[in-house]
């Protein structure tokens, strides 16, 4: 394993646990800790941030531009998952089983919908 896949790797996984842990800890009303969850949850944001920063300088690759199409695509990403989340939660928490699936499966189909927008065809 190449030393930047490593950091990359170690990186994204602390970023990714912070990330959910800080989500669920501000999602769940019974643990009661709304805003530290927040904190919890920015911090891993920007320790993925970081990761990307430090995996594209080691591969010396020029920063990312912002366009657009960079733009559009991260918010289909946003809303795709928050689509699918919204979903999920319907379906699991609030015990409304259709409602829940159908806007599932809306975002399932949005974020299907990046691979085309971010690779393009050929």
């Amino acid at each position: 394993m190449k030393k930047r896949n490593f950091v990359a790797m170690v990186l994204g996984t602390i970023g990714g646990i912070l990330f959910a842990l800080g989500m669920c800890m501000a999602l769940i009303p019974e643990w009661n800790a709304f805003r530290p969850g927040v904190v919890m949850g920015v911090i891993g944001a920007v320790v993925l941030l970081i990761m990307v920063l430090v995996w594209r300088k080691m591969e010396n690759k020029s920063p990312v531009r912002l366009s657009g199409k960079t733009i559009g695509t991260v918010l289909l990403g946003i809303i795709g998952a928050l689509t699918l989340g919204v979903g999920m939660c319907l379906t699991m928490v609030w015990s409304n089983m259709i409602l829940g699936i159908v806007i599932g499966i809306v975002g399932i189909v949005l974020l299907l919908c990046l691979i085309p927008l971010a690779k393009g065809f050929k």
